[in-house]
């Protein structure tokens, strides 16, 4: 499977919202990454369901729901219903996570679990054969335009062998810090999924820069 561009909408221009997404729509990216901010999980605050809400109508590419919050198995309805493709819920925040995959599946969405930088993946043995997507954070949760911590390379080789091991399709997506340089590296190191804010929607022409992530 050739890898997949999901651009962060927190990078946007919230004054230009409509164009931003637009601007997706016509792109080579594949998904549309949105992270959804409690500043209680994460020491900051994004937005919530009325922007996703707005999306809902002109977004052409499928969501990828990011819930950087407390308790996020009691929005998995209201996920739904905006239409998402992916819901990705934290490992740390989850004390049931098997019960809230299985409710984010029974809906009909993909299921993905998310590990913090400090998180290790050994942790994912028992459930990585009930999700479809691992999301690797490769900066600390909360802020865009973060330097990327190098040992999330490292991170993806143990993971992608661990899912080789066990015989399972599960993609790796990695999120913080993705540019050409670091995403190349990744790839080589077993990613599936690249989420670019900063590196997309800050770039002289982010049609072009999305274009040269997806032909790494």
């Amino acid at each position: 499977m050739k890898h997949l561009i999901a651009p962060s909408l927190l990078s946007a221009d919230f004054m230009h919202l409509q164009e931003e997404v637009e601007m997706i729509n016509n792109s080579d990216a594949d998904w549309l990454h949105l992270d959804i901010m409690d500043g209680v999980f994460v020491p900051n605050i994004s937005f919530g369901f009325p922007v996703l809400e707005a999306l809902k109508p002109i977004c052409k590419k499928p969501m990828d729901v990011h819930l950087m919050i407390v308790e996020p198995q009691k929005f998995v309805r209201e996920i739904a219903a905006i239409g998402a493709y992916m819901m990705n819920v934290h490992y740390e925040a989850s004390t049931h996570l098997h019960r809230t995959v299985a409710a984010i599946k029974e809906t009909g969405m993909k299921a993905a679990v998310t590990l913090n930088p400090h998180t290790p993946v050994c942790l994912l043995e028992d459930i990585i054969q009930d999700v479809d997507m691992v999301l690797l954070m490769s900066v600390n949760p909360g802020f865009g335009g973060q330097r990327f911590i190098e040992h999330t390379v490292e991170k993806t080789v143990r993971l992608k062998e661990m899912i080789t091991r066990k015989g399972l399709n599960t993609l790796i997506e990695i999120d913080g810090g993705v540019n050409m340089e670091t995403g190349k590296r990744l790839l080589d190191a077993g990613a599936d999924v690249l989420v670019a804010g900063s590196f997309v929607f800050k770039s002289p022409d982010p049609l072009q820069t999305i274009r040269d992530l997806k032909e790494l």
